[in-house]
């Protein structure tokens, strides 16, 4: 028990510290997780909505010092109680997902590693598992290094995780995990490869021959017509699901014309996001317009995207004195794209060449 409580202790606390720094990493992208989770149609919360930011830094900090303050053996009593009702909560929250379809990806571990609904339901049950052993094997959990240095350590990682926190927000991620990010080509992110596997689809036949209702399958689609039976419908899944590639929502649409292959062709493109305006960084526009002057100047092609109105981006550009159009695109992907609002890019020909928070407009570059 000595040994297994050892090893439980090292495997949770690592796999609470990775997954709990990987979202630090990107908190924004975890609030919008949050978020899906309280759609009125998952687990109706939307209360919850204007603070998913808060949570999402909460619980992700939270999560490391967990980690840490379990190696460490660190207030062993709070940390196992905590480790516990977390692990519970989420298991139940991985399996509501899972059963009933509501949220394709937990966001366990941010974009770096995707895991389907199932996928991190039993994972979350394997952590149940291993701190089931640790709580009832707790008297083998015992301490590591002096008093001083473990209240030292835990108070490092908390300064730690706070500047981290604060770090990327008012910045962009340290990594970016996701397809857009610096050097990827969105053109290329939107292809199917050559070798993709096709879909394998199973059909259901529902048939009833001599009074009985009877099912049929296969993967052929082609009705088995068995001799005095009357067909009563169909049913198909997908035994494997098609390829969908990195990129499968991007646009740039207006008026109710698509611009996408034209502007994804352009050598020296700069496009400013904003990917909603009622909770846009207003401020930031001062920043954003004195690079995209300037890349007009210099024989740069400039546009914006947004989700939000024509009317509304119009609005925004004439009040800010913006001398380039805005173009719509999809809400999720421009979040996707990149953690700030507003946030600028360089494209040439579809690959992001750079890649900037309207933080730190000064460090992009017009050639």
């Amino acid at each position: 028990m000595k040994y297994l409580v050892g090893f439980s202790r090292i495997v949770v606390g690592l796999l609470f510290i990775i997954s709990g720094l990987i979202k630090l990493n990107d908190p924004v992208g975890f609030s919008f997780k949050l978020q899906d989770y309280f759609a009125p149609d998952v687990l109706n919360l939307e209360f919850l909505v204007p603070y998913a930011l808060m949570l999402a830094l909460f619980v992700v900090i939270f999560e490391v010092l967990l980690g840490v303050m379990l190696i460490l053996g660190y207030a062993k009593r709070f940390t196992l109680w905590s480790l516990l009702a977390m692990i519970v909560f989420f298991t139940f929250l991985t399996f509501y997902s899972a059963y009933f379809n509501k949220v394709t990806d937990c966001g366990c571990f941010g974009d770096a590693l995707k895991l389907t609904p199932w996928q991190s339901f039993w994972k979350d049950i394997v952590l149940l598992v291993l701190i089931l052993i640790i709580f009832f094997g707790r008297k083998h959990l015992n301490p590591l290094f002096t008093a001083n240095f473990r209240s030292i350590a835990v108070l490092i990682s908390l300064v730690f995780c706070l500047w981290l926190g604060y770090h990327v927000l008012m910045h962009l991620p340290v990594v970016d995990f996701r397809a857009y990010k610096i050097g990827n080509n969105i053109t290329e992110g939107m292809s199917v490869p050559e070798d993709a596997l096709p879909p394998i689809i199973e059909y259901q036949w529902k048939y009833k021959i001599n009074g009985k209702e009877e099912i049929i399958t296969n993967t052929t689609g082609l009705d088995p017509q068995p001799a005095g039976g009357t067909r009563i419908g169909v049913e198909t899944d997908f035994i494997r699901k098609p390829y969908e590639p990195p990129i499968h929502d991007f646009t740039i649409e207006r008026d109710g014309e698509d611009f996408t292959e034209q502007f994804l062709n352009e050598d020296k493109l700069i496009v400013v996001i904003a990917y909603n305006l009622d909770n846009t960084e207003i401020e930031g526009f001062s920043n954003i317009k004195k690079v995209t002057d300037e890349a007009l100047k210099k024989g740069y092609k400039v546009i914006g995207l947004s989700a939000s109105s024509t009317a509304e981006t119009e609005q925004l550009a004439a009040k800010q004195k913006l001398d380039f159009q805005f173009y719509f695109c999809d809400m999720t992907t421009l979040k996707t794209i990149v953690r700030s609002n507003p946030g600028i890019l360089e494209l040439h020909k579809g690959t992001i060449l750079q890649k900037e928070h309207w933080n730190d407009t000064e460090d992009f570059k017009i050639k």
